[in-house]
């Protein structure tokens, strides 16, 4: 019986009235997410980044070449404030992996651009990462982490 089990009993013991089923389903969601999330920030530290170093540099390393955006479409995809946006791109410039350049369509604003090193860094722990996400799934068949992604993609469609 896991700790989860443990929690539900006393929950049905307690509060008998509740169907507290959900709990179960939430609380191993978490679980799993904070399981995941240490094993991945193990892969990215490795390589000098954290979630948020990542998530940007991935980013600019899947646009198309140059790898360069605007900060404004940096910012639409990682769901961030402007000034969490504007801190991430400052800490990557002063390590040398990003760059802000001037936009040649408008001088007034600049471009997020991935200099040498950091397209070097992020080739390396994408790759790295797939591997790391490989690993993490490896106790699933592709049959059950196919059905697994199509049950989490419906339960998300929910949440939107």
């Amino acid at each position: 019986m896991t700790q989860i089990d443990d929690i539900l009993k006393q929950w049905n013991t307690a509060r008998p009235d509740l169907d507290v089923a959900p709990m179960a389903l939430i609380g191993r969601m978490k679980r799993v997410t904070q399981a995941l999330s240490r094993e991945m920030e193990k892969t990215f530290a490795v390589h000098g980044l954290n979630a948020a170093s990542f998530d940007v540099l991935a980013t600019l390393r899947r646009s198309r070449p140059p790898y360069r955006l605007s900060p404004g479409d940096l910012l639409a995809t990682m769901m961030v404030t402007s000034g969490t946006m504007t801190n991430r791109i400052d800490q990557l410039c002063k390590v040398g992996l990003v760059e802000r350049i001037h936009n040649p369509k408008d001088g007034r604003s600049v471009i997020i651009a991935l200099t040498k090193k950091g397209f070097g860094v992020i080739d390396a722990a994408v790759t790295a990462h797939v591997e790391t996400q490989t690993r993490l799934v490896a106790g699933l068949s592709k049959e059950e982490s196919a059905a697994l992604n199509v049950l989490l993609e419906k339960f998300m469609g929910n949440l939107d």
